[in-house]
């Protein structure tokens, strides 16, 4: 191989590279992808609206808000109870567990339905039946029946929410029934077993949720409920679910920043994606990427986790590099793509309204600057000059 021949290759190999250099162009994305203001280049957004859940959740009768929050706390599925006979020898008094089909079963007596009781109301089921056997005598005050341990019910939430379906509201781990059986403590309270409880089971409300006209149906009946205080610090009254209530969230088609933060109806944090392979980090590990990274608050924003991901800062070559953030419209399912200019973002006044909430399984990427494509490619110019020169070398001793 000749002197002449390999400085050509040299600069073909050049020349390749610093055209490699040049920034992509921006993401092709579909109009109706956008959904947020912040979401750069703006474009025209639906206007929020009143949501309204389909016609056929409210077939049934319209039940009185003020009857639905007053409703107590009603048996369901997993619940466990204390019943206390007086003058027993232990043959009805102890705990029952309430089956999937909504009964206790008592010795001697059977079944007993007490799904959908409170705890005064399961009393009198359970006195009538040991009545009906001549298994009691006297007045109904001398059975007691206590809730002992209320357990999570299934119940159905759609519309509006991150991860709609059926859902366990107010379940509960093994070490939080662990901690609460010491003492063996007197009655049972479940703050999560409500209609936020419900919401945050489903992956809480989205921004585009009408917090304001939630839907529960229960049974034939349903009601319309007001949360948005939940969310203001205003007058709220959260509702105690019970099993096979259906839940629905309508959307207003627009997106509310109010909704972007943690909230007793709202994820506390969520799970996104990064990808830091450009310099001054060789790998993800070395950008110090991990689970702990990529779990963030509710309510971070794209800027906030390309400083968690360690791709803002460092040399004067990293000016002009770029990130790109890929999301998805919950509305329609399509996906987004927005790319920054890092240091844009962070010195422009104008940062807020171009920086974009972070949502659910979103993806965060980070390209390297202008700068240091070019060191790249004169590191790899070095590389193969060694390597010509070391032919070169060879070749002379060779003739």
């Amino acid at each position: 191989m000749g002197y002449f021949t390999i400085r050509y290759a040299i600069i073909i190999v050049l020349g390749s590279a610093l055209c490699a250099c040049a920034t992509g162009s921006p993401p092709e994305n579909a109009a109706s992808a956008t959904w947020m203001t912040q979401q750069y280049p703006l474009q025209t957004l639906a206007s929020c609206r009143a949501g309204e859940p389909p016609e056929q959740l409210l077939a049934g009768k319209a039940m009185d808000s003020a009857l639905a929050r007053a409703s107590g706390f009603a048996l369901g599925p997993g619940d466990r109870v204390r019943l206390t006979l007086a003058g027993d020898d232990g043959l009805v008094t102890g705990l029952y567990v309430v089956g999937p089909d909504g009964s206790i079963v008592l010795p001697g007596t059977g079944r007993v339905p007490v799904q959908g009781l409170d705890e005064m109301a399961a009393g009198n089921a359970v006195f009538a039946a040991l009545r009906q056997r001549a298994m009691v005598r006297g007045e109904r005050t001398f059975l007691d029946l206590r809730l002992d341990e209320s357990a999570g019910v299934w119940v159905q939430v759609g519309g509006a929410v991150f991860d709609p379906g059926r859902v366990r509201a107010g379940e509960r781990s093994a070490e939080a029934l662990a901690a609460r059986g010491q003492g063996n403590p007197s009655g049972d309270e479940n703050p999560m077993r409500t209609l936020a409880g419900a919401l945050r089971a489903a992956g809480g409300l989205r921004p585009d949720a009408d917090v304001s006209r939630i839907y529960l149906v229960r049974g034939a009946q349903w009601t319309r409920i007001d949360l948005l205080g939940l969310l203001t610090g205003g007058e709220a009254r959260d509702v105690i679910v019970q099993a096979g209530d259906r839940i629905f969230v309508p959307s207003t088609g627009c997106f509310d920043a109010r909704l972007v933060r943690p909230s007793a109806v709202t994820a506390p944090g969520i799970r996104v994606y990064m990808s830091n392979l450009t310099r001054p980090a060789a790998s993800n590990a070395s950008s110090a990427i991990g689970k702990e990274t990529t779990s963030l608050p509710y309510g971070t924003r794209f800027l906030q986790g390309l400083v968690d991901m360690n791709c803002v800062g460092g040399s004067a070559m990293n000016k002009n590099r770029r990130a790109v953030l890929i999301s998805r419209n919950p509305m329609n399912g399509q996906s987004i793509a927005i790319q920054r200019n890092i240091e844009d973002l962070v010195r422009g006044a104008d940062r807020d309204a171009r920086d974009p909430y972070l949502m659910p399984g979103d993806a965060l990427a980070c390209y390297d600057s202008g700068l240091s494509n070019v060191q790249d490619v004169v590191s790899l110019l070095g590389n193969v000059a060694g390597v010509a020169a070391t032919t070169i070398i060879l070749e002379g001793a060779s003739n």
